[in-house]
């Protein structure tokens, strides 16, 4: 049996009542594997993350992690269940120095300075600009910012939405394969994104979704080659309509 840190099964969510945007939805993420969700624009993606984070109201199903239910737990109790989560954006308070965005992460861990040094270790950009606001960082920094605050708790799990979009392809690439190092070091990235390719690259798993159902799911160095792919992203397929 998979060892699963997270599971979702057959989820129904959406942010207004008897109007699903998720429609039975199942997913697994493996214990220190990345696992990608794709699928064209409006599918359900971003909703399925931040269904799983409890912002958006579930209607049905069940969303375990490690083994327990978490559903209807809070954002703000997310942590003690070692569950964290990257937005898109607004993930950085841009008026504050990378050093204070830092220590705000910090400032509930048992060992706060030997823990930023880790994240200044990891994150080298950081360290040397620690003391510039993060609204000065480029889009690639300051996703890298969005990491380490992240990383703060010690997560076993990282929720990251989009985390590519806007960069340019070099620093794209780049948050990609920082995502795909942490799976080397035991943490589970659940990990949205619209860089199809470059994401099943480093994924280990995908989950395709359209118009809020699961279409397909395999490993995803077979998806990268399946044509079913492409004809889901054209509206000329669409499967679980059950």
């Amino acid at each position: 049996m998979p060892d699963a840190v997270l599971t979702v099964d057959a989820v129904t969510a959406g942010y207004v009542p008897d109007l699903p945007i998720l429609r039975s939805v199942t997913l697994t993420a493996e214990r220190g594997k990345l696992t990608v969700i794709i699928g064209p624009n409006g599918a359900g993606k971003s909703t399925l993350i931040k269904a799983v984070y409890g912002l958006v109201p579930i209607s049905d199903g069940i969303i375990t992690a490690d083994g327990k239910g978490i559903l209807g737990l809070s954002p703000d109790r997310m942590t003690s269940v070692g569950i964290a989560y990257v937005p898109q954006s607004d993930n950085v308070f841009r008026t504050l120095t990378i050093r204070q965005n830092l220590d705000l992460a910090l400032q509930k861990h048992a060992r706060a300075d030997e823990k930023l040094s880790e994240l200044y270790a990891r994150f080298p950009v950081l360290a040397d600009k620690q003391r510039d606001r993060a609204g000065s960082l480029s889009g690639g920094q300051r996703q890298f910012l969005a990491v380490a605050m992240a990383l703060a708790a010690d997560p076993g799990l990282i929720l990251m939405d989009e985390p590519s979009a806007g960069l340019s392809p070099k620093a794209a690439e780049e948050v990609l394969d920082h995502a795909k190092q942490l799976t080397g070091q035991g943490v589970t990235i659940l990990l949205v994104e619209q860089n199809v390719k470059q994401a099943l690259k480093r994924a280990d798993h995908c989950y395709v979704l359209a118009e809020g159902r699961n279409q397909i799911d395999g490993p995803a160095a077979d998806l990268l080659q399946d044509p079913a792919l492409g004809r889901i992203y054209l509206g000329r397929e669409r499967r679980a309509q059950a």
